[in-house]
């Protein structure tokens, strides 16, 4: 038996609901092996239908959205106008409700999202799509090793084309901060910690705000190309911007917000997940 792997095959940027921490933003990076006999070809599976057929498949089920484990405690989902419709009860008494088109969600029948449960559905699906002298997959979601500070977020971009307009979308992304020019490792800490499993929010899209069992919950809604999107969640987890939340709008804003309150040079490189991101600049300048 033959065995070929692929590294890196894709990332997967996308949203979960957890009742202990809430909706959580996160990335993985696709391994995968396939194992089998040699074709006429004297291969397992050509490199190029791989990277083609099995990550085009991988992004499709995954990517940019947002997974519900529907035997989560009192979890409830239904259809409404051809919306669906999930109300996600958390353990500090909070409530999570999403309304989205269907594709904007997978609903997964687990407890909980993990990274062994869904590599091990992931695994079942695709032999399905593969020859028959392809006889074992395995895939390996894993996070990037990150040595400094980090944090998972939320948002969705009302204007964007493509999938990035989905309302609960996220990552788990790496932020670093200069000031006068030199590595801030306090101020990315104390900034990952205070961004930790929220979500970033554009002011406009703010609905209503209400309590549930005395908690303060925000409404957050808009309508895109894909259709009606609105989410609630306590307001504990928002952190709320003026403007649409990409990640060049994020870095620039948290580059003047800190320059203001430190009276410093500041740069912020915000990631977006793995390897990509935005530079934001903020210059100090006094009022004397």
């Amino acid at each position: 038996m033959a065995r070929l792997f692929v590294d890196n095959l894709t990332v997967i940027d996308f949203s979960y609901l957890d009742n202990a921490r809430g909706v959580v933003g996160e990335s993985w990076i696709v391994d995968i092996e396939l194992a089998g006999k040699l074709d006429d070809q004297g291969m397992v599976f050509d490199f190029g239908h791989v990277k083609k057929q099995i990550k085009q498949f991988i992004d499709h089920e995954i990517d940019h959205r947002l997974l519900v484990p529907t035997k989560s405690t009192d979890c409830s989902t239904h259809i409404e106008n051809n919306q669906l419709i999930i109300e996600f009860p958390l353990a500090t008494g909070g409530i999570i409700r999403h309304q989205s088109p269907q594709d904007a969600v997978l609903l997964v029948d687990a407890q909980g999202i993990d990274s062994n449960s869904i590599a091990i559905d992931l695994q079942a699906r695709i032999r399905q799509l593969l020859p028959d002298n392809v006889t074992e997959v395995v895939i390996n979601l894993r996070n990037e090793e990150i040595s400094g500070a980090f944090y998972h977020y939320t948002h969705g971009l009302q204007k964007h084309l493509g999938q990035c307009q989905r309302i609960a979308h996220g990552h788990r992304s790496r932020i670093e901060i200069k000031t006068n020019g030199q590595r801030n490792t306090q101020l990315e800490a104390d900034w990952a910690d205070r961004l930790k499993d929220g979500y970033i929010a554009t002011q406009d899209h703010i609905d209503s705000e209400f309590d549930i069992q005395g908690m303060a919950h925000t409404r957050l809604k808009y309508t895109a190309q894909q259709g009606d999107f609105a989410i609630s969640l306590p307001s504990s987890s928002v952190f709320v911007m003026p403007v649409e939340t990409t990640v060049e709008n994020i870095a620039i804003f948290l580059a003047s917000l800190i320059s203001e309150t430190i009276q410093l040079d500041v740069v912020v490189k915000a990631y977006e997940g793995l390897n990509k991101g935005a530079f934001g600049i903020a210059t100090f300048r006094s009022a004397d």
